[in-house]
């Protein structure tokens, strides 16, 4: 096989044609890694949704409930609207605290299209003698959930003893143990899950 000898101005248009080639596959290329990183940064941007359910209020006196659930969704809507990529979704059903059923999380979650569900739980401090003697501090407990039903983790946070808290409202202290135990949350999820950007 002879080659054959290419005259000047045919030899530099096949230099010409390779350059051009070798440019347009390299930004073919760098445009695919562009899109392919936006996909997926885009997938990590989505808002999330977190369902909230009513707290279990301990004593069960119907009379405490309503105040407690006002303090309570003031305390998570205020820290909740803080964070752009969240979304805070409130069932207006109270979940037992210490025996949550996971159909009830999961059914939660499916309805109202949501990725992660909070159970919480605020226990009053009975400080008299009388039916309602209670304390202004009380102790805020939440249990993380996803949407698929599994336990995720669990904090609590007692107003009384992080904060020493001897005065102010029972409202105020709801509110202080509402954000402290979203705090804990927040910081266990983390631990589980280093590489998760999400904000509750």
């Amino acid at each position: 096989m002879y080659a054959i000898p290419l005259k000047g101005s045919n030899f530099a248009n096949v230099l010409v044609m390779r350059k051009i080639l070798i440019f347009t596959t390299f930004i073919s290329f760098l445009f695919i890694g562009m899109a392919t990183v936006k996909a997926q940064k885009n997938a990590d941007d989505r808002i999330r949704k977190i369902l909230y359910f009513n707290p279990e209020v301990e004593p069960d006196i119907e009379e405490i409930k309503e105040p407690t659930n006002n303090a309570f969704f003031s305390a998570v809507s205020d820290k909740v609207s803080s964070y752009k990529r969240n979304r805070m979704l409130r069932a207006e059903v109270q979940v037992p605290f210490d025996n949550v059923d996971k159909e009830t999380i999961v059914d939660y979650c499916l309805n109202n299209d949501a990725d992660f569900a909070i159970v919480p739980k605020v226990k009053y401090f009975k400080v008299g003698l009388g039916k309602y003697v209670f304390s202004n501090q009380v102790v805020v407990s939440m249990k993380l959930f996803d949407a698929e039903g599994n336990f995720i983790t669990e904090t609590d946070y007692d107003t009384y003893r992080k904060n020493m808290r001897l005065l102010g409202s029972t409202e105020n202290s709801i509110k202080i143990g509402t954000n402290g135990a979203l705090k804990g949350i927040l910081k266990n999820f983390k631990k589980i899950n280093p590489s998760s950007e999400m904000d509750l």
